[in-house]
């Protein structure tokens, strides 16, 4: 009689055997950085450039679609380029495509599942041409500590500033301040992310009063 593999081996035989396959398929030359850490499968495609950090993470087991999705990072064109800063995290099933102008996301950023990135149109918007014209570009830059939420879809040209929040769902199409809060289709500020350096400082003084 055949004895079951344990659960937790079995699942990560299977994840690990994932993850080899899109190895194999992803075609990309110029990879510089790292090593990531991959929980997820990555597939690094395109003939431009993608740059990692150290001990930045794809993948999360208990997000959504952890068995049976992927995360795709493509450089399309020979000058176009990722960059994804030390430390950052990303989930399940993120989408980041760069056809020329450059994606860059900073040290830390947390980026939810599911999560589209792009710094082209990669079609004309005029009828004649969208097959062979010129797409609008423009790079797209995610400073540090930024938190995306899930299925967030981030559009050419858009800043988004250090330690700013992102709401799941939301579409962005314009830049996001330092330190502010965004959700909806488009995105728009609802709020300011809290001042935890000024918590910080208010907790020290409130335990100072006491203590004297």
């Amino acid at each position: 009689m055949l004895r079951l593999m344990n659960r937790s081996r079995l699942e990560t035989f299977i994840q690990y055997s994932r993850i080899l396959k899109y190895r194999a398929l992803s075609n990309c030359h110029r990879v510089s950085g790292g090593p990531p850490i991959v929980v997820q499968p990555l597939l690094l495609i395109g003939p431009g450039s993608i740059v990692l950090g150290e001990k930045v993470e794809f993948g999360w087991q208990r997000s959504n679609s952890f068995y049976t999705g992927y995360c795709h990072l493509e450089a399309s064109a020979p000058h176009a380029t990722i960059e994804i800063g030390d430390g950052a995290q990303i989930n399940n099933n993120a989408f980041i495509k760069s056809e020329g102008p450059g994606i860059r996301i900073g040290p830390r950023a947390l980026i939810g599942s599911e999560v589209t990135i792009y710094d082209s149109d990669f079609h004309d918007l005029h009828p004649a041409r969208r097959r062979n014209g010129r797409p609008n570009m423009a790079a797209v830059e995610l400073a540090e500590d930024v938190f995306i939420g899930d299925r967030v879809m981030i559009l050419k040209g858009v800043r988004i500033g250090a330690n700013s929040v992102v709401g799941a769902g939301s579409i962005v199409t314009s830049s996001i301040p330092e330190g502010m809060i965004a959700a909806g289709n488009p995105a728009r500020i609802i709020g300011s992310v809290p001042d935890t350096h000024l918590e910080q400082l208010i907790a020290i003084a409130h335990t100072e009063d006491k203590a004297a």
